[in-house]
């Protein structure tokens, strides 16, 4: 299937800084976004780092072009992921002032009619589809634990003052684990990547009304989910990358 992608990065109106990074490659098929964090430039330094590693290890697995089964491509993923892990923590060993850095990742491969997420964190992929939108991924935060066992509801997660604690990340251990999700896609699709800067500002449900009301144009979609996120207040970093299934 044919994909037509954009993606963006805003400061937002609350930061000095932009600690994201994001890798928009329809070439590849390969889609993601890290959240950094650690202050003092070091969450930039994670995020670009996990970026980078997942690039260079997706092109090592030289799939463009062959037909590989979805399987190996989700095996591939989680091993990317988990080698951008393993080189923020080796790089924390030797770096004293990098201590504490860490990053978000979600990452959407795209081969024939099947896409797979890998994720750890709380950056999210959601799916437009028909008009009606669906989030295929779970944060893996203190918040959302609360709200699987019924403690919170997802309002009152959203504004949380310990909305922005992760319970995984890159960095934080050499071990991690990486969630996968498998998806089969449609012609007319949206699916979206973004950072917690977007969902932190904006409920769901506006998310999935400007998506749909700018489904035809990735960039406009993303340009009006940045300025809403910034008009709401914009406390962090705001990343998105939208992807339309074109056929």
């Amino acid at each position: 299937m044919n994909r037509a992608s954009f993606g963006m990065t805003d400061v937002g109106r609350r930061r000095d800084s932009n600690e994201d990074s994001f890798l928009d490659a329809d070439d590849l098929g390969l889609y993601a976004v890290a959240d950094g964090m650690g202050g003092h430039a070091a969450g930039e330094v994670a995020s670009q780092m996990a970026i980078e590693t997942l690039l260079q290890t997706i092109r090592d697995q030289a799939w463009t072009g062959s037909d590989p089964d979805i399987d190996e491509v989700g095996a591939a993923l989680r091993d990317a992921i988990e080698t951008a892990n393993r080189k923020i923590c080796e790089s924390v060993e030797t770096r004293s002032e990098w201590r504490g850095m860490g990053t978000t990742m979600v990452a959407m491969a795209a081969v024939g009619p099947d896409a797979v997420i890998g994720y750890v964190g709380d950056s999210r992929a959601y799916r437009l589809r028909d008009g009606r939108m669906e989030r295929l991924t779970s944060d893996h935060s203190w918040v959302n634990e609360q709200v699987k066992m019924g403690l919170l509801t997802d309002e009152d997660a959203q504004r949380h003052p310990m909305r922005n604690i992760v319970t995984r990340a890159l960095g934080n251990r050499v071990d991690v684990s990486v969630d996968l999700v498998r998806d089969v896609m449609q012609v007319g699709d949206v699916y979206l990547l973004c950072s917690d800067g977007l969902n932190t500002m904006l409920e769901d449900s506006e998310i999935g009304r400007l998506l749909a009301e700018h489904a035809d144009d990735p960039r406009r979609a993303c340009e009006a989910l940045v300025d809403s996120a910034n008009e709401q207040g914009g406390e962090d970093n705001t990343t998105v990358i939208a992807v339309r299934v074109t056929g």
